[in-house]
């Protein structure tokens, strides 16, 4: 676990670690949701087959503790015009409560040409994000708007990519680049939030600035860790590799929830005492940054360590004794007996 970022404060995690072999999560029934609206970058992925793409969206409950629920309903392919028009919306607005929080973040499909998904800036981008906001405002709750993440583009010029979805089935080809500063790819749609934000009331975090900045950091190279870029016959469900510089994997997913969780902390005051940081998670969902309790400690250095188990039922693990590990147990996680 990452003691600087952590917020149960440094001294009761101490006392933690020294007192306790295991320590549980749990929901109340009245615990305020934030509910998650947007496209494949925050949404829920298919694992079934041993897939490591990951939205940010569905890692982000490893970073909140037991008094915030996160309930993911982004999905891939989506913009603010057919996330509304599906009927997805109303499966959440008719959930939401007093006190709850919804996190709307659109722009990567918005900017698309197919008429079912395209708004466009200034008229129904804007309008439709504003519908969302002053919905979710007459349930009492809070919204939340963010800005696109960006991609990870150091080309001068991009390629031309009329639909994200179809990244899932490139082949890993290597690339050139030709820019050592990441270059912008949503333009004005990466402001509307904003715009929209000011005027009806909802809190705004740019996302694009956040994601900019973790990515360049990262670097040419560096940043391809973060995305679905997969070198061939690795994986079965994916042989000839891939190349996919707009979907996050596990590890990609992790680090922008994280810093997404921090966002939301310093925008919305009640957030931030129950932000957490963990540096291994395990979740069988794939909600975490590792599948199972084992590989969980293949990662940890010796020494004292936390891993914190979000969802499962596994057999208790061997540790090295040079590995001194406190378990803390999320809502769906236990060992089995």
């Amino acid at each position: 676990m990452n003691n600087k970022k952590h917020n149960f404060g440094a001294g009761f995690v101490g006392v933690l670690m020294l007192m306790l072999a295991v320590f549980t999560l749990s929901f109340k029934p009245d615990t305020p949701t934030i509910y998650i609206i947007g496209d494949s970058t925050a949404a829920e992925k298919d694992i079934s087959q041993g897939q490591t793409e990951r939205g940010w969206g569905m890692v982000l409950q490893g970073f909140f503790d037991e008094g915030v629920r996160i309930e993911n309903h982004a999905k891939n392919g989506r913009s603010s015009r057919s996330f509304y028009s599906e009927g997805l919306w109303k499966q959440v607005i008719d959930k939401v409560k007093p006190g709850d929080y919804v996190i709307i973040q659109f722009g990567h499909n918005d900017e698309k040409p197919k008429p079912d998904r395209h708004t466009d800036v200034g008229t129904t981008f804007d309008a439709h994000l504003a519908q969302y906001v002053l919905e979710t405002k007459a349930k009492g709750a809070t919204p939340i708007l963010m800005s696109p993440v960006v991609r990870r583009n150091f080309y001068l010029k991009p390629e031309k990519q009329d639909d994200d979805e179809m990244l899932r089935k490139t082949t890993y080809q290597g690339e050139t680049v030709n820019s050592d500063t990441l270059v912008d790819t949503h333009g004005e749609y990466a402001k509307v939030a904003q715009r929209v934000a000011a005027k009806y009331g909802a809190v705004y975090i740019d996302v694009n600035k956040i994601t900019h900045d973790i990515e360049q950091a990262a670097g040419v190279e560096g940043s391809r860790k973060l995305h679905m870029w997969l070198e061939p016959n690795k994986y079965s469900w994916a042989p000839k590799g891939r190349q996919d510089n707009t979907h996050y994997n596990q590890y990609g997913a992790h680090i922008v929830a994280g810093a997404l969780a921090d966002a939301l902390g310093n925008a919305i005051p009640s957030l931030k005492p129950h932000i957490r940081h963990f540096d291994y998670i395990v979740s069988d969902e794939g909600r975490g940054n590792f599948m199972t309790p084992e590989e969980a400690i293949a990662a940890v250095p010796n020494g004292k360590s936390t891993i914190l188990i979000l969802h499962g039922s596994f057999a208790k693990p061997q540790v090295p004794r040079k590995k001194k590990i406190t378990w803390m147990f999320f809502d769906g996680g236990s060992w089995t007996k």
